[in-house]
């Protein structure tokens, strides 16, 4: 950036001799000052540097009468700012100063605090002006790096996933951390009313936390309230508050700090231990469930006796099966079973992903990768260090990527997007898919070689028509579910519900039926569950026709295109006008294919 020039005055480079003759006692009295001085003229042109601060710049004194310094010398961000601010001084003719970096002779830059006063002759009159320049780069250094810290202060706080409420001695609310505005869906300014919470607290709490509240900041000590907070959807939920008072060096109380946590499953836990026969509700939950997978069939059964023998290995699982039926529950079923248990369950669906910003999602980027890349970022897979990553679609990866993956599997290691460092991955991989991977390998779309990575054990979830017998379990278990959320009391289903529940063909598997359960709870005016049968209309199931008629045409038109290609580009594969570039996929890719297709590109080149 150009920087502006100091004000020209009316004195020409040469104008420094006005300092020779009766003034030369004020330069040497200048010199003898250890601080860097300026003379400046009426008008704002630099007339003289004392000798420290000629030293300090190592520039000599017509650079600065020229104003040819002020480029050299004046940090590039500062300057614009430099030049308005002065130009306001010299405008109002009183006294002011200003912060800038300036460049010390050995290159480095340093703040300095200037001062600048005006010098008026004995009629008034402004005859120029004297600035001193103090260096206070260690003071500005620490101020920056403590505004930094404030910063990154609050930034942690808003991401602490606990509500965080400030309150001064008195207990009106100052300042609420993100979780609390992102949740009630209040903002900064509702804060500060006086009907605060009155907005979002239960009406029938108020009372009791209010005077809990004033008992406990008249106490002095730690004290906790629970109370039924609404979200911004409306819904009520309890939470514990915790608060603790923070006090100076006198011992006086100068701030509250409350924390309020999630209580509400277990407040609605407890109601509900209080209204079932809780041994019956164990013993039904021991029977059918396995971390939330509900059903006692052979086919379910046969699955979760996998998920109980490969979950404390480390070993690769695949889990196959139609979209619904319930694979990412699958998944963290073998990693609560685990050696990972402790650590982070990381789900990644890589169909949700755009094809540009999966490696990025992945593997993490460093600042300035590509463009928008403002500052580093870690991935999924450092996110999973030391638990489990579940690779949900993961047939939808594209060709580059999969590359990538293939190297985490084989030699636990992956590098930043951006980077060439290496990186150690201590993580476990499960991948689900509902594509055939077997065809999309003979296609050449899913490389076979990272296909026998992921398929070392390989689980197959049955879709829900192919274990009728769980059916009931299911609807009972997504009836109490739903209406305890929507704080309704349903005691039965009717058998033509039951058998209306049966009889459907499920494509859309459990995903299709908890859908159909929830709107039927948020409907349902009595006690027992009945559906209308106009809801299920039942549709003849009919299997996919078998792939593997299509596979070989589906080869011989890939070797048809690509052979096409090779031809057009007299069997030149990479660069512009290769035959990868006119496919428009990875030179390595076709590489591949012409390789496992046996084409011989070399008979193309005459």
């Amino acid at each position: 950036m150009r920087q502006p020039a100091p004000p020209p005055g009316d004195l020409s480079p040469g104008a420094s001799v006005l300092l020779l003759g009766d003034e030369s006692d004020i330069r040497t009295v200048l010199d003898a000052v250890p601080q860097n001085v300026y003379l400046v003229s009426a008008e704002g042109a630099l007339l003289y540097l004392n000798r420290v601060a000629l030293d300090y710049y190592g520039l000599p004194l017509e650079d600065f009468v020229s104003g040819a310094a002020f480029q050299k010398v004046v940090h590039p961000d500062d300057g614009e700012r430099l030049h308005a601010q002065r130009l306001a001084g010299f405008s109002a003719a009183s006294p002011f100063e200003y912060e800038a970096r300036v460049r010390r002779h050995d290159g480095q830059y340093r703040w300095f605090l200037y001062r600048v006063n005006p010098v008026h002759d004995h009629s008034g009159r402004l005859i120029r002006w004297c600035a001193t320049g103090t260096e206070i780069h260690d003071r500005k250094t620490a101020e920056l790096r403590l505004q930094q810290r404030l910063l990154e202060l609050k930034l942690t706080i808003d991401a602490i996933p606990i509500s965080i409420i400030v309150l001064d001695p008195g207990g009106v609310i100052l300042d609420v951390n993100r979780m609390v505005l992102d949740y009630t869906g209040i903002t900064e300014d509702d804060i500060r009313s006086p009907d605060f919470t009155d907005k979002f607290l239960h009406s029938e709490d108020w009372e009791r936390m209010k005077e809990a509240r004033r008992q406990g900041l008249a106490s002095g000590r730690p004290f906790q309230i629970e109370l039924r907070a609404r979200s911004r959807n409306g819904q009520f939920e309890w939470f514990l508050m915790r608060y603790s008072p923070f006090r100076d060096e006198n011992g006086d109380i100068i701030r509250w700090y409350a924390t309020g946590t999630n209580i509400d499953d277990r407040k609605r836990t407890e109601e509900r231990v209080q209204k079932e026969n809780t041994a019956l509700r164990e013993e039904i939950d021991r029977a059918s469930l396995f971390d939330e997978i509900v059903g006692s069939s052979e086919p379910i059964r046969r699955v979760l006796a996998q998920v109980t023998k490969v979950a404390p290995a480390n070993s690769t699982v695949l889990i196959l099966g139609e979209s619904g039926a319930g694979k990412e529950l699958i998944a963290r079923a073998i990693h609560r079973r685990s050696t990972r248990s402790n650590f982070a369950f990381i789900p990644v669906n890589c169909a949700a992903i755009p094809q540009a910003l999966i490696a990025s999602e992945l593997f993490g980027h460093e600042k300035g990768a590509f463009t928008g890349a403002l500052e580093r970022r870690i991935g999924r897979f450092e996110a999973a260090e030391g638990g489990t990553i579940f690779l949900d679609e993961i047939g939808d990866l594209p060709a580059e990527t999969q590359v990538l993956l293939l190297r985490v599997l084989q030699e636990r290691e992956f590098e930043r997007v951006g980077s060439v460092r290496p990186i150690r991955a201590d993580v476990r991989v499960v991948a689900a898919t509902n594509r055939d991977l077997k065809a999309a390998v003979m296609a050449g779309s899913f490389r076979q070689d990272l296909y026998y990575r992921l398929n070392v054990f390989p689980i197959e979830v049955p879709s829900l028509r192919e274990r009728p017998d769980d059916i009931p379990l299911l609807l009972e278990y997504f009836i109490h579910r739903f209406a305890q959320k929507a704080g309704k009391t349903i005691r039965s289903v009717s058998n033509e519900t039951v058998n209306l529940f049966r009889g459907y063909d499920w494509p859309g598997n459990i995903r299709e039926l908890q859908n159909v359960v929830e709107r039927g709870v948020l409907l349902c005016e009595t006690e027992t569950f009945v559906l209308d049968e106009k809801w299920l209309k039942r549709e003849p199931h009919r299997s996919p026709a078998p792939a593997t008629a299509l596979v070989p045409t589906l080869v011989e038109h890939e070797r048809a295109l690509i052979e096409n290609a090779l031809a057009e580009c007299r069997g030149r594969v990479s660069g512009p006008a290769g035959a990868a570039a006119m496919l428009g996929i990875p030179r390595q890719t076709l590489d591949a294919r012409i390789a496992s297709l046996a084409i011989n590109k070399h008979r193309f080149r005459s």
